[in-house]
């Protein structure tokens, strides 16, 4: 029952990621200097922004999840809403780059107003797009090289964004002259991209894993119930992001004292019968108590936070501390073609020497030439040792994020083994959410480093103090979430050979409540 993918359908199901990367791994990565630079909103309330709407963003992947599982059309769970969601995308994401003459309150309320648009319409369309990767095929080797193709569409994408960004912005805005309107002709060249990249994923692709038949519950006593549970999602978040932010023992205390009432929360659910659950709480509970999907929980954090503070530094880091903006596309063009043979090299590669080993290997190595970085020389004399340091860590870097959302496919399957319910959706909107929350952290920090050396955007006098933060944001800061990614996946109970015999027993089951259901 191994279920081979053709190359077609591995390319199209890539664009996917190509089309999302446009905004994800591309457009925000200009965002923040976007807001500060061009826009005129301070680097303080850009980070709470940041912050604040991520985090909220996180939640919805959740409900998103949930709703994704129970759907059912003829096109299936999936693609349906793939389908529905790219317009409002490609709208949100101009919209986004827009500069409206507002008070500079009237300019955050839009920009929140229009963040928070554009977080909905990408939960809507990616949550579903991650979690398409885990009913097209049952095959972990074939995930891992649908998970290939996948990430090197993304950096695909990602590379025409911030290769051609820059010029674009330039040519539009008439050489520096208008980068307000620069940026928003340049959106709507990639918004028209987006679609067109979309509706090819869902046009080529195929859902094919159907999971038992579950109990049938109205969508909307689902959602009450999973209301019910929000507080216990969102006060904790709240928790950790005012800690974040403000960094006091006020804060710090609350965050202890909220995080050992979730944990003791968390531990009375888990305790309670199955009998007295909803489907929605049930399918919470079936993660909470998954050690290979909590593991990556982390991992996904972690290797957000890794990637997201390096990518969030680049063009104020070529901008000021090397002074030439002008490199920053290319340095994106070099990053992301790297990235490209990373994420095709991965499933050779993990083949060879195992998923868990070369995670952690990959950690540890971009995680030591990146902290080389500190030392790379101010001004022109470091641009060569910026893209040599920098092209390296990312190879092994792009093996991270390719590895994640494999083996994300594999803890479903753990899952539906353990337990013989199957939640495809919720589980990769989990990780989607960590993805998010860590990168509206990394974002976060970004500008709470800079802002804590008094950088600010609209005042050259403020530049030099802050390139000591720069410098440590490109090198040793991010690598100190790489480290702790390679501590933390050693605990990871998922083998390739364990994995196998795992794949095995759910085909053998799926192949029999076939049979029966002939009978």
């Amino acid at each position: 029952m191994s279920q081979s993918l053709s190359v077609k359908e591995k390319i199209g199901y890539g664009l996917g990621d190509a089309a999302a990367n446009l905004v994800w791994r591309g457009a925000l990565a200009y965002l923040a200097v976007f807001y500060t630079d061009t826009f005129g909103i301070s680097a303080a309330a850009a980070a709470m922004l940041f912050l604040v709407v991520r985090l909220s963003d996180g939640v919805t992947d959740i409900i998103m999840g949930m709703i994704a599982d129970r759907t059912n059309t003829a096109m299936g769970k999936f693609r349906p809403w793939i389908l529905a969601s790219t317009p409002f995308l490609g709208l949100f994401m101009i919209l986004c780059f827009t500069t409206p003459s507002f008070s500079d309150t009237g300019k955050l309320v839009y920009a929140y107003i229009t963040y928070i648009g554009l977080t909905l319409a990408y939960t809507a369309n990616n949550v579903p797009y991650s979690a398409l990767m885990g009913v097209m095929t049952e095959d972990d080797h074939e995930r891992t090289k649908l998970s290939g193709f996948r990430f090197a569409g993304a950096f695909l994408g990602g590379l025409l964004v911030m290769g051609f960004l820059p010029m674009l912005v330039a040519f539009f805005g008439g050489d520096g002259e208008n980068d307000a309107i620069g940026y928003q002709y340049t959106m709507y060249v990639f918004a028209a991209l987006l679609v067109a990249l979309m509706l090819i994923t869902v046009f080529t692709t195929k859902e094919r894993i159907t999971p038992h038949q579950q109990a049938k519950t109205s969508l909307g006593k689902e959602l009450g119930d999973l209301s019910k549970q929000l507080p216990f999602i969102l006060i904790p978040l709240s928790a950790i992001t005012a800690f974040f932010y403000y960094r006091d023992l006020m804060t710090g205390a609350a965050f202890v004292i909220v995080m050992l009432l979730s944990w003791w929360f968390v531990k009375k659910l888990v305790a309670r019968p199955e009998s007295q659950n909803s489907r929605s709480q049930q399918d919470i509970i079936d993660l909470l108590t998954n050690k290979p999907w909590l593991i990556l929980l982390g991992m996904g954090f972690l290797t957000m936070m890794f990637n997201g503070i390096r990518y969030g530094v680049i063009a104020y880091y070529f901008k000021y501390f090397l002074n030439d903006a002008s490199l920053t596309g290319q340095y994106f063009i070099v990053l992301l073609v790297v990235s490209i043979a990373g994420a095709f090299a991965t499933p050779w590669l993990a083949k060879r020497f195992g998923r868990k080993q070369l995670f952690i290997a990959s950690l540890l190595i971009s995680s030591i030439i990146t902290t080389g970085i500190y030392w790379v020389p101010m001004g022109e004399q470091g641009v060569l040792p910026l893209f040599l340091l920098g092209g390296a860590a990312e190879f092994f870097a792009a093996i991270m994020p390719t590895l994640f959302f494999s083996m994300l496919g594999d803890s479903a399957d753990y899952n539906e083994w353990r337990t013989g319910r199957r939640a495809t959706g919720l589980t990769y909107s989990a990780g989607s959410f960590v993805q998010k929350t860590g990168g509206g952290f990394a974002g976060a920090l970004v500008l709470l480093v800079l802002g804590a050396y008094g950088y600010d955007g609209m005042d050259a006098s403020t530049i030099s103090n802050s390139l000591p933060g720069m410098q440590s944001l490109m090198s040793w800061i991010p690598a100190c979430f790489g480290f702790a990614g390679a501590g933390l996946i050693l605990f990871y109970p998922l083998t390739d050979s364990s994995q196998k015999e795992l794949t095995e027993t759910l085909q053998q089951r799926r192949a029999a409540d076939e049979n029966a259901a002939t009978v």
